[in-house]
């Protein structure tokens, strides 16, 4: 697909123009309700839906196809992130009432460092089309390591501020409580970062790890880097609303992990079949209404596998709870 320089220059400002409106909206810092997660969630969809569909009019079939195929890829591996940011909350302690505003600027930095990644993806691909094979080893050892975590029995995870963070903690410092929204503060007569930057900057830091494995996948559904661009954009941007909406859900999604995984599996077997045909080899290709599918299939049955292993694990636990309840009533008599 052909895309000019000013659809690019449109495309960065209308969004641009979204999230000014969505900050101008939520920039008094309150606790999110269900309700205005809910609402927020569905716009940023809509949105999207919106996106997508004047693709597939104005860019044809395929556009639009990569597009929705990209989006929900992007939009799942994302909800993966959300288990991480809410680690980081709990590590810095945030108040609820500034979570809101945490996020939206800890994604705008994992979009902006997203979108460099995406640059220079694309102009790898375009010099050297073998690095489509290593793209797709990628996925595909990310994919055996994925379900290697969730067969693994492992204890609470924790998160780890990584190096970057750590090197700015100890070159600025670091207040020791909140002043509401203020970034820098005056301590000591020295100037210091608040906890609040510090995890805004965890979040879009933390963004990058992610970047790793998403950015290959989209890759391998299209080569287009504005659609690359625009799936992750507006992936990113709804995720904000979706942390307050199924938070309490999240846990609840045992088998994400092997969802994503397959995921992440097939779209990498779909890059060395492209890689083996621009090498001349005569392979099928996957096409993008079969991905598409594939995409969707996985992610539903994920879920309803999920919710039915999580509804059996708690009836588990409280007819266990049940069964020592009238022990515990013979101890205390």
């Amino acid at each position: 697909m052909e895309v000019s320089m000013t659809l690019w220059v449109l495309t960065i400002v209308g969004l641009c123009a979204l999230i000014a409106v969505d900050f101008f909206i939520g920039r008094k810092p309150h606790d999110v309700s269900i309700k205005e997660a809910g609402i927020w969630t569905i716009v940023w969809i809509v949105l999207a839906a919106l996106f997508g569909v004047g693709l597939l009019i104005w860019g044809g079939a395929q556009a639009g196809g990569e597009f929705f195929a990209g989006y929900i890829t992007e939009k799942s591996l994302s909800v993966d992130n959300l288990f991480v940011f809410v680690l980081i909350m709990a590590k810095f302690a945030v108040p609820s009432q500034y979570q809101q505003r945490v996020l939206l600027v800890g994604v705008l930095i994992a979009l902006v460092l997203r979108a460099i990644f995406i640059a220079a993806g694309a102009a790898i691909l375009a010099s050297f089309s073998w690095v489509f094979y290593l793209f797709g080893a990628f996925l595909i050892w990310t994919a055996w390591k994925l379900i290697q975590e969730a067969r693994a029995d492992e204890d609470e995870e924790e998160f780890e501020e990584n190096k970057l963070l750590k090197a700015a903690e100890r070159r600025f410092g670091v207040a020791d409580r909140y002043h509401g929204t203020k970034l820098w503060i005056e301590q000591n007569g020295k100037r210091v970062m608040t906890p609040m930057l510090v995890v805004m900057l965890a979040i879009g830091t933390t963004d990058i790890l992610f970047a790793l494995d998403s950015i290959p996948a989209i890759f391998g559904l299209t080569q287009d880097p504005y659609i690359v661009f625009t799936a992750n954009a507006f992936a990113l941007m709804g995720l904000r609303q979706l942390y307050f909406l199924i938070g309490g859900l999240l846990r609840k999604l045992v088998h994400l992990s092997y969802g994503l995984s397959i995921i992440l599996g097939f779209i990498g077997v779909k890059l060395v079949l492209h890689a083996l045909h621009e090498s001349g080899v005569h392979v099928p290709e996957i096409s993008i209404p079969v991905s598409l599918g594939v995409i969707c299939g996985v992610l539903i049955v994920t879920t309803i596998t999920s919710l039915r292993a999580s509804r059996k694990m708690a009836e588990a636990a409280s007819a266990e709870d049940q069964d020592d309840s009238p022990a515990k009533n013979n101890i205390d008599v």
